[in-house]
This record gives structure tokens, sequence and C-alpha cells, in this order.
């Protein structure tokens, strides 16, 4: 069934949280130079783009008016260190406007995961400001480009994940006991163990920096000198890394929903912890301030944790004899924080949910998820962990999890020991770790970055340490609520599109009101 197209940016946005944290820490200066760098003239010659409207109408039911859409594959090393090994398949789309006039180039988009399609991404940000889309200036400036990164949707995606453990996952206890955190241990060690008896020595390919590399074939598949990008939550630790390894090759980089990329696993998972927490806080707020929209008012806190612990006793069935745990319904919860529209979805839910229905609570969950109506996933969270993974250089052990599982608790009650237990995902992968570079992009030209006050998923103080530590960058501040600003207000949208269009940027780091 296609998604009301009124609310998919919402939607595809929101699949984007953690089963091992949104980002994970990289480590080490990397020297461009000492990697191969795609070559302008033959691939711009070798690229083929095709029509394919068919996309669009599968995702959305149909196409937007006055836009063409095409595709194309490019082949790219699947170790850019050594080209000669094989290649990975990376799907294109390209959305232009009948209307194009004065065109600029291309603006590259990723959604970030790491796991988002950038090729659904492009597709709904097509269909303009009337549908939650892109302004439409920039759609009559730019080819809209979306790209799967390696191993996500359609270009060569890692899959080695079985439905049932994906649904043993989200489903089970947020906060176990010792029995329960036991089993989850075993869980991530048999899915570690079958992605590794699937992919082998490839699994570390899929890490961040490889993908940044693929960014500029993407440029040069394109045919632009230089890159335009927009890049959301995990996008932005791309962009940034992409900034860093080919800074001559920057036109304008807007990185919303910013990963500070020094950042490691166990201080990510907490700044999530702290950033649902607050953010969950909000809703009850609002709850209270406008209970003729919020059913479970005047006191949502105590509603929401009241179905969680009925749920550990007695989970309420739905269709099929589906059970409503615990875990199926935190994730409704944080499904919901990802945008201030998924509020009233959250308190319709848990009311339904109290009068013995939980379809909205699965509804919300497997948008999440990914998870279709059969029951079978997407590859989202097989390339979320894939990613994070081979990104991460060093984690916390199973008994340092456990003992954080305790701390978080009491620090962030409904959020802190489900992000603790969250990173023993990567806590049994068996690939080889490859982290990304933090440093500098020097030789780039100014980089807009972008952050939310409210943002649960990549919380805000993320953004000035992004910012500073690119050595470039400009902030852009939204006093708003959810994951990610752009394009949801006119203030932040006269801001990124004067940047984009025209490369302004603002003379002191911008801030703009919540409406």
């Amino acid at each position: 069934m296609a998604r009301n197209h009124r609310t998919i940016l919402a939607g595809l946005l929101a699949a984007t949280l953690v089963l091992a944290g949104c980002t994970l820490p990289g480590r080490g200066d990397r020297d461009p130079a000492a990697q191969p760098t795609p070559t302008d003239s033959a691939g711009a010659a070798a690229t083929v783009w095709r029509p394919c409207p068919e996309v669009a109408e599968d995702l959305v039911g149909r196409g937007a008016a006055g836009v063409s859409y095409e595709c194309a594959t490019i082949q790219v090393p699947r170790d850019w260190a050594a080209p000669d090994g094989g290649t990975f398949d990376i799907a294109l789309l390209r959305a232009r406007a009948a209307d194009q006039r004065d065109r600029i180039g291309s603006l590259v988009l990723n959604p970030g995961g790491p796991g988002g399609s950038g090729v659904d991404t492009a597709v709904y940000l097509s269909f303009g400001p009337a549908f939650g889309g892109l302004p439409t200036e920039v759609l009559q400036r730019f080819d809209v480009v979306g790209f799967d990164p390696r191993g996500v949707s359609r270009s060569s995606p890692v899959k080695c994940i079985p439905d049932a453990d994906l649904d043993a996952t989200f489903g089970a206890e947020p906060d176990p006991d010792q029995a329960e955190f036991d089993a989850l241990v075993a869980l991530s060690q048999r899915i570690g163990e079958g992605c590794g008896a699937e992919y082998g020595d490839r699994l570390r390919l899929f890490a961040t920096e490889q993908a940044a590399r693929d960014m500029d074939a993407v440029r040069v598949a394109v045919g632009d000198e230089k890159l335009t990008y927009l890049g959301y939550s995990y996008g932005t630790l791309l962009g940034a890394t992409y900034a860093q390894l080919f800074p001559q090759n920057v036109r304008a980089l807007v990185l919303d929903g910013a990963i500070d990329p020094r950042q490691g696993i166990v201080e990510s998972s907490e700044g999530q912890a702290k950033g649902f927490e607050l953010a969950f806080d909000n809703f009850t707020r609002w709850c209270a301030q406008t209970p003729d929209r919020c059913p479970i008012a005047p006191d949502a806190r105590t509603a929401v944790t009241d179905a969680l612990e009925k749920a550990r006793v007695s989970p309420v069935s739905g269709e099929g004899g589906r059970q409503a745990t615990a875990g199926w319904i935190l994730y409704a919860v944080i499904s919901s924080l990802y945008t201030e529209t998924g509020w009233e979805e959250l308190a319709g839910a848990i009311d339904d949910l109290q009068r013995g229905d939980p379809a909205k609570v699965f509804e919300l969950a497997d948008r999440y998820a990914e998870r279709g109506p059969d029951g079978h996933y997407s590859n989202l969270f097989d390339a979320n962990i894939a990613v994070n993974c081979a990104d991460e250089e060093s984690g916390p052990s199973v008994e340092q999890i456990r003992d954080l599982q305790t701390e978080w608790r009491d620090r962030y009650p409904l959020f802190g020991a489900p992000l603790a237990v969250s990173m023993l995902s990567c806590a049994s992968w068996p690939a080889q770790r490859d982290g990304y570079p933090t440093g500098p992009a020097t030789g780039a030209p100014p980089i807009l970055v972008v952050g939310t006050t409210g943002d649960p998923a990549t919380p805000y103080e993320q953004t000035p340490r992004l910012a500073e530590m690119l050595g470039v960058g400009v902030v852009l501040t939204w006093e708003g609520e959810g994951h990610t600003a752009y394009p949801q207000t006119g203030c932040v949208n006269e801001v990124v599109d004067a940047y984009l269009i025209d490369l302004t940027v603002p003379t002191t780091d911008r801030r703009c009101p919540a409406r």
C-alpha cells in the first residue's frame, strides 16, 4: 500500500534511529591522495539514464506533476584501496522538473539511517512544498538526484538477518532482566554469525568512508564539476566525511540533523537516551496543554509507562495473534517522536491499546522498522548494523553494556536502558572495522550545518561540534521539535535555499523560531 504522500517525507526520515546507535566513532586522518578517485570524463560518459516512472508509481501511486524520473546504475570498487577487487552497484534516480530554468546542476540526497534509500527520498522530495517536498525554486534550479549507498536497498544490498530475528529484536523486552539480557546477547551473536557466514570479509566494505568515496563517483556520474548535497542525520556524517576527503570538489553541503563524528558509541547512545527523554517530556507537556487532541491527557507519561508494564504481564494480541509486547510499544513511541505531527498519532495509539486494539501501535512501530504487512522487512536494519559496526573501531563489552543499562535507567527512565542494550548489536559483530576521518575540511567552502533544538535522534549539541570540527561550518538552528529541519518552515527554507542556489551563508549563526 502506498504511503500518503503528504506525510511520506516525515515517515521516511523517521526510519533512521538506532539498532546499534545512530552513529559510531571513527578515528584517524586519511590521505585522499592515497586512494583512487573517479575521473570526470570517463564516469560521465559511462552513465546511461533510462526513464523509470514506475519507481514513483510503486512508492506513492503516481509521479509528481510535471516531473520526469530517470534511473541509472554505476559500478564502484568494492574497496577503494584495492580497486581491482570487484565492484558494487550504486543505484541512482534523477527527478527533473519540466519547468526547470537556469539549471545549476544536481542536488544529491541522502536521508540517513544508515540504511535509508536516497532513491526513495528523491521521489518524495520531488512532490514539492504542497506535499512536504522541496521548495519550488530548488526544484526548478536542480535535478534532484538520490542514490542508495552501498549495501542499501537497490545498491548491492546487504541482507542477512531473518525476519524472525528482526521480530525478536524489536519485540524484545526494552529493559531486560539477566535471563532476558542473556537471550539478547545470544540473539546478537546469532545475527553476527549469520551475516559473517553470508558476507565474510566484505562486511568491512560497507563502511562510511567507502560510501563517501562512492559519492564522488556519483558526482562524476551526474556530470557536475563540484558536489551540491543535502544530507539528513547519518547523511551529515557521510557529507562531513566527503568534505574531508574531497574538499576541492565541494560546491555546497547542507548537513541537517548533525552528527558529531568524534563521539564514541557510548557517548552517542547516551546522547540519544537524553534526547528522546527530552522529546518525550515535550510530548507529555503538549498533551497536558492540548487535552482535546491527546486522549491520554493529562498524564501521558503514566499512560505510556502503564502500557509498557501491562504488556510485560499480559500483552494485547492483534491480528493474527501478534502480541503488542513492551518492545513493540517502545518502538511505536520512538517512531512518533521523530516528528511533532507524530505526537497525536502516539496519543491515539496508546488510547486504542488501552481499549484492547494494538493496530496503531503496530503501524507506528512497523513504519520505523520498515516491516511490511506480510511481516517481511526491508534491508534498512541489515544495512544499519553493517555500516555502524564496520565504522566502529572500539566499543563497550557485554559486561559494560549491562552496567550501563542500570546506570542509564536511573538517568533516563524510559529510554536509558533500551539505548544501552542496543549497543549489543556490534559487540558480537564479526567484521573488521574501518573508522572514518575526524578532522577539518581544509580547502572546502562554507558548509551549512543545521540543528533542531528538540531533535531526539541527533541532539542539538552535536550541531556546533560538527561545524567546529569541519572548520568551515556555519550553524543554522531551528527552535523546533522532531528530527531534521529542512524544509519545515519559511525561515529555515529561506536560509537553506539561498545557500543552495546563490551560495549565500549567514554572516553569523542564524536561529529560526519554531513556527
